[in-house]
């Protein structure tokens, strides 16, 4: 039996979250003109946040759908110009084709759910993205200024005792850094998430879908928050 779609399109964005992550240190160590060195620790950080992220925001764009459907049923030309021209031979016939009636896009609902998504949807997400990464990046601190030879040597670290201890996590420096960092996430993410999402109300009807397009489209974002996770 296949796994549920919600399933389904967390373990795609958790693979796509690694990858964007990846690509982020291979750009940083390309900048700084240094030995590209794999850091499991941060993609290890953003494969979680992908599995805590993904199945409520699943159920938003499901909430979204089921409240403002993008699409509603009208009758085709076709069946228009037979209906005006009383021909009941031809509705018939149309009928008989599945002709009489398509789905046609609701401009309105598009323009509802695009302006939730972008305000009610992106503010939560913008600020619980901040609050995670920098409440897990307390809660894994490794010893300062320790060189990371190998990809062995974070791996070491992910699997010791206590290598997450949110014990060690200063709450509200967290809550006082990613409120001065929100609007900054924010207004970049309008640079990118209202086209993705105009995409995916348009013309992606299902859930799996417009999630499927939008951790596509997170590739490229997450790079950009890999970057300012990293900072």
């Amino acid at each position: 039996m296949a796994p549920p779609p919600i399933v389904i399109a967390t373990i795609q964005s958790a693979i796509l979250a690694a990858t964007s992550n990846l690509l982020a240190q291979g750009l940083t160590a390309y900048q700084n003109e240094a030995p590209f060195v794999v850091d499991w620790v941060p993609v290890f950080q953003f494969v979680v946040y992908a599995f805590v992220n993904i199945p409520p925001n699943f159920l938003w764009q499901e909430f979204l759908e089921s409240s403002f459907p993008a699409y509603h049923v009208s009758p085709t030309p076709v069946a228009v110009a037979s209906a005006a021209a009383n021909d009941e031979k031809a509705l018939e016939q149309e009928a008989k084709e599945g002709k009489l009636v398509e789905p046609k896009l609701n401009i309105r609902n598009t323009a509802i759910k695009m302006i939730l998504d972008q305000t009610v949807g992106a503010a939560a997400n913008t600020f619980l993205f901040s609050l995670f990464m920098h409440s897990i990046q307390k809660a894994m601190v490794r010893t300062p200024g320790t060189p990371l030879s190998s990809p062995d040597k974070s791996i070491q670290y992910l699997i010791s005792r206590g290598s997450i201890n949110y014990g060690k996590v200063d709450w509200a420096g967290v809550v006082a850094r990613s409120r001065a960092e929100f609007f900054q996430i924010l207004v970049a993410g309008w640079k990118v998430w209202p086209v993705v999402s105009l995409i995916n109300f348009a013309f992606i009807q299902s859930i799996e879908g417009r999630n499927l397009v939008g951790s596509l489209a997170g590739v490229g974002w997450g790079i950009y928050m890999s970057l300012i996770a990293s900072r």
